[in-house]
């Protein structure tokens, strides 16, 4: 089996590909990364030089690249995105870039080359906000930011390529992501390692917005799951069912590291701030999967983590 995962050197991506290197080490992967500020080459430095791994610095926009890279894959994983709303409130044009147009060069390329499965990398966020019950994979989509609008239209694009040409394409919904490797941007990780420098915590309004927060290598474990024996045509959710509050987190994180709730300063909240995202994820558990880790577990796991790789994440926050 020969993979071209996009977007491997970030959070989700690099994951992804150790655990599939680790379970298929007959498998050959190809790793396509423009490696922007998000894309850490540190994330896959354990991995580098082994005869089944391979790396190409490039963008997925970039139609003769993707061409060239996708006429030797049997499947295609889109990890490649502009991810962390704040930027693309300040700025929607690289979102819809990325995530829009650089998803449609890669539909292209698999349908040219009669690629054998495309699995797009979504997120809850394209349902928008909900207060009761959880969003099922055929409710509508009602996106609150540029950039889960990006996402929500990469979706519909992918969808409309199973629908036109056949293409075989599988969408993942995954809920909110943490572990190691995160970008100290995102929430878990920035308040961590604020918390390890004795640095103020920023929590958006009063710290009540519920997400649901899944383990990383969970979520990879689904995405494989689905990569394999997701139904062409069909969108996946995947949730653990851990809907926490922000203070929540926020408190959890203060009192493993010891640390004082002075720390935690309210701040303004974000435009289009959804208030709670809840998935139905009886699709995916159908295929076989449920989470292995609990989030007590996978928390504990995340802090030690990040503890243990402090070099890691302060070049990241210079």
């Amino acid at each position: 089996m020969k993979l071209l995962v996009t977007g491997c050197c970030g959070f989700i991506g690099s994951n992804f590909v150790r655990m599939m290197l680790e379970r298929r080490p007959d498998w050959k992967i190809t790793n396509l990364d423009k490696l922007t500020y998000a894309g850490n080459p540190d994330n896959l430095k354990d991995v580098e030089g082994g005869k089944n791994y391979r790396f190409v610095k490039g963008d997925i926009c970039d139609e003769k690249t993707a061409d060239e890279l996708a006429k030797d894959a049997d499947a295609i994983v889109n990890f490649a995105a502009e991810s962390f709303v704040d930027r693309s409130i300040d700025s929607a044009e690289p979102f819809v870039n990325t995530n829009f147009y650089g998803t449609y060069v890669l539909l292209e390329a698999a349908r040219k080359h009669s690629v054998k499965k495309f699995v797009q990398i979504s997120s809850d966020e394209v349902y928008g906000s909900i207060e009761e019950g959880s969003f099922k994979e055929n409710d509508v989509l009602e996106p609150s930011s540029p950039y889960s609008a990006s996402k929500a239209a990469a979706d519909l694009l992918a969808l409309s390529y199973h629908a036109t040409y056949k293409l075989p394409v599988v969408i993942c919904r995954s809920s909110n992501n943490f572990g190691p490797f995160q970008n100290p941007e995102k929430v878990i990780p920035l308040f961590i390692t604020n918390a390890m420098e004795d640095k103020a915590l920023p929590l958006y309004g009063d710290g009540l917005n519920v997400r649901d927060w899944l383990f990383v290598k969970d979520n990879c474990d689904a995405i494989a799951l689905v990569m394999e024996k997701g139904k062409p045509g069909e969108v996946y959710n995947i949730g653990s069912g851990n809907e926490k509050k922000n203070i929540e987190i926020t408190r959890l994180i203060l009192k493993v590291l010891g640390k004082p709730e002075s720390l935690i300063k309210y701040v303004k909240d974000r435009p289009g701030h959804d208030r709670r995202y809840s998935l139905d994820t009886k699709r995916v558990s159908e295929l076989g999967w449920k989470p292995r880790h609990s989030f007590e577990k996978a928390m504990s796991l995340t802090i030690e983590w990040y503890k243990g790789n402090t070099e890691w994440w302060k070049k990241l926050k210079k």
